[in-house]
């Protein structure tokens, strides 16, 4: 059986000594994939993520006509061993426009943004959808600098599902705001050598936007042609386990510890930084100190000793969901005392309770409160077979027997029932 539509967390008991491994970024997989498709011959990618934002990917590629086999990695349950055999920079052709070849992005903004810039290089037309909130989050940077490029982009509201007429290589300059996505610029980097173009960042401190220097320094090492290439663990999926030892530390003192496994130490992953603010300090911010582990600090910080400001949050807003006000509504049902300034969230010390929660469809909401669920007793999340999209086999890692997991007993939040195995794991998966 899948996991229920609502589970327990189970506060933990007792300290434990752990240390975890967690499955391959996503970031750098979505983005190694894009760049085997365009190398030249067989590339071989090493501990890639295996989720649903990735296999939306890898199933586009396929259907653009790229070569992909797919092996599983006895090392990980969540990677796999990746083959593509790349065409040197050439796209197969697309369709027309009254049969473009259609490609499902689901809720990826990764594979929506990237594969947006690829088709490009093509010959023909492709149609890029996905669900409903991929469609509203923005494009319209992006599909603006694939204009100044030179390519035909079709939108009524410069979002998707929209139009692209791709041309091949189109030697042209382009530039592209930071402001709503990173991932804007990372496509168009990614594609830059096989199209010819030049791309600008424009933006406050362009250079130091930590997910477009992932992106730069991936194209700097990528291998060309028939090659291999590892990716290091997600920086963002480890911050859970981090964090899980910050509460054990605060409950049982220095008794046991939680570790997580190959922690990247490239400096291409700013989540990476994350341990660095364990415990929290008093300010934190999303454009100077950390990406998507922000969220996990912000689940914290009712536990914290002192007041804590999380600011520069604009871009949670435009995600998988509006995580700022997700995060506030949610931290409040559960007896937190949070406040909503601008693109802010203020958090004093709180006296928390159980609550049931919703996750919004949002993968990282159900991973962030399934970790405050092992300090607070009576944590119930819905819908927490979300966490598909990026950690498939997460509440297995949290019920697993250390020292390769934490020991977590997770429940039917219906039944009471406890939940083991394949019990834990999202429908798709099984």
């Amino acid at each position: 059986m899948p996991l229920p539509d609502l589970i327990e967390i189970v506060p933990l008991s007792a300290a434990i000594t752990a240390t975890i491994t967690v499955p391959g970024s996503k970031s750098l997989t979505n983005r190694a994939l894009v760049l085997a498709a365009l190398a030249r011959g067989v590339t071989v990618l090493r501990g890639a993520l295996w989720s649903q934002d990735t296999q939306v990917m890898v199933d586009c590629l396929r259907r653009l006509g790229f070569g992909v086999e797919v092996e599983t990695d006895p090392s990980e349950l969540g990677n796999r061993l990746i083959t593509v055999c790349g065409l040197g920079g050439r796209v197969p052709s697309g369709g027309t426009a009254t049969e473009p070849l259609e490609l499902f992005v689901g809720n990826a903004g990764t594979a929506a943004r990237f594969l947006a810039a690829l088709v490009c290089l093509g010959r023909g037309v492709y149609r890029l959808q996905g669900i409903r909130r991929m469609h509203e989050r923005p494009q319209a940077a992006l599909f603006q600098a694939l204009r100044q490029l030179g390519y035909r982009v079709d939108s009524d509201t410069d979002k998707l599902p929209a139009l692209f007429h791709g041309h091949g290589p189109r030697p042209q300059f382009c530039s592209v705001s930071l402001a709503e996505s990173s991932q804007f610029a990372s496509a168009l980097f990614l594609c830059a050598e096989a199209g010819g173009w030049t791309v600008r960042v424009e933006g406050e401190n362009p250079e130091e936007a930590p997910y477009v220097e992932m992106t730069r320094q991936l194209c700097r090492v990528f291998p060309k042609q028939n090659g291999a290439f590892s990716l290091e663990p997600d920086a963002s999926s480890g911050s859970y386990f981090w964090a899980a030892g910050e509460l054990m530390r605060r409950t049982f003192g220095e008794a046991g510890s939680v570790s997580v496994a190959h922690w990247p130490r490239s400096g291409w992953q700013i989540d990476a930084e994350f341990p660095r603010y364990l415990p929290l300090p008093e300010t934190l911010s999303r454009q100077r100190h950390l990406g998507d582990s922000l969220m996990t600090a912000i689940v914290l910080a009712p536990l914290a000793d002192h007041p804590t400001r999380f600011t520069d949050l604009g871009r949670l807003r435009v995600q998988e969901c509006d995580r700022v006000t997700a995060l506030r509504t949610e931290l409040t049902r559960c007896g937190a005392q949070v406040v909503e300034r601008g693109d802010a969230l203020e958090i004093a010390p709180s006296a928390l309770h159980g609550a049931e929660i919703e996750t919004y469809h949002d993968h990282r909401m159900a991973m962030c409160f399934a970790i405050l669920g092992l300090k607070i007793p009576g944590l119930r999340l819905k819908n927490p077979a979300c966490v598909n999209k990026t950690f498939p086999h997460f509440f297995q890692k949290l019920a697993a027997e250390p020292p390769a997991g934490l020991g977590v007993e997770i429940r039917d939040g219906r039944t009471g029932n406890r939940l083991t195995g394949e019990d834990l794991l999202p429908a798709e998966v099984l």
